[in-house]
Formats: C-alpha cells, sequence, structure tokens
C-alpha cells in the first residue's frame, strides 16, 4: 500500500513542506504500528547506506537540479559506519510522541494516542510537525 506523507517542521522560517510517496507492507490498525513500520523502513534504509569513501562519484546536473528541489544537494552517504538499532529508534519516536515532540496528522485529522485506531487507504496523506521549544523549559 501506498501512502504520502508531508514532512512540516516549525521551527523553519519559510513553511518547508516536502510530500514522499511511501509504500508500507504491513498495515498499521494504530499509531504506534504506523510509527513501527516507519521507522523501521528508515532505519533499514539508512543501515544499508554505503560510508563516505574517499573518491566520491559526481553528481549530474539532473541529480543537483533533483536535489535542489529539496533543499539538500549531496551524495546520499553515511558519514559513519554506526548502525542504528531498530528498537532503540522505535522506542525514541514513541517516547517523542508521548512528550509531545511532535504531532501526527492523518488526512488533517490529528491522530491524539498510539492507540489510537486508524483505517489507512490508498495514498492518504500522514503529516509530521515537529514542535519546537520556545523556552528553556518544559511547559
Amino acid at each position: 500500500m501506498q501512502i504520502v506523507i508531508t514532512l512540516k517542521s516549525l521551527s523553519k522560517r519559510k513553511g518547508f513542506l516536502e510530500k514522499k510517496p511511501i509504500e508500507i507492507v504491513n498495515v498499521p490498525l494504530n499509531l504506534e504500528e504506523l510509527l513501527t513500520e516507519l521507522i523501521s523502513l528508515n532505519v533499514n534504509t539508512y543501515n544499508q547506506k554505503e560510508i563516505d569513501l574517499p573518491f566520491l562519484p559526481y553528481l549530474t546536473e539532473e541529480e543537483i537540479n533533483l536535489k535542489s528541489t529539496v533543499g539538500k544537494i549531496g551524495f546520499d552517504l553515511k558519514k559513519n559506519d554506526t548502525i542504528v538499532d531498530l528498537n532503540e529508534a522505535i522506542s525514541t519516536a514513541l517516547q517523542a510522541f508521548q512528550d509531545c515532540l511532535f504531532k501526527v496528522f492523518l488526512n488533517d485529522k490529528e491522530i491524539e494516542s498510539l492507540q489510537e485506531n486508524i483505517e489507512l487507504h490508498e495514498n492518504d496523506e500522514i503529516t509530521f510537525i515537529k514542535l519546537t521549544m520556545l523556552t528553556g523549559r518544559m511547559w
């Protein structure tokens, strides 16, 4: 099933949006399962990236133009060989949601708890909004 992820950061001065289609294998029934599925996909992708080697291939003009639309031009290589622990990444993401560090919306409706039932359909839009603290302490 394909879903569309929209990433937003409230800390950026200009509203930066990126819609990214994602193919998920296991259809989640609640937010916790959705986050687990998305974190698993991202961790696996990261862990499979090549290490940044001294000899780098060049980027074609087409690749530069494509990457400039996202706002970052680079080779998509890791700087070190650290392998991300999947269980730790999932635990951190779930804790961050519980601590209200980000919000999740499914087709413009906020998902308020990890156990809230969700019903995903093809090309549904999931939006993540990272919240930024404006003071040095918790509110």
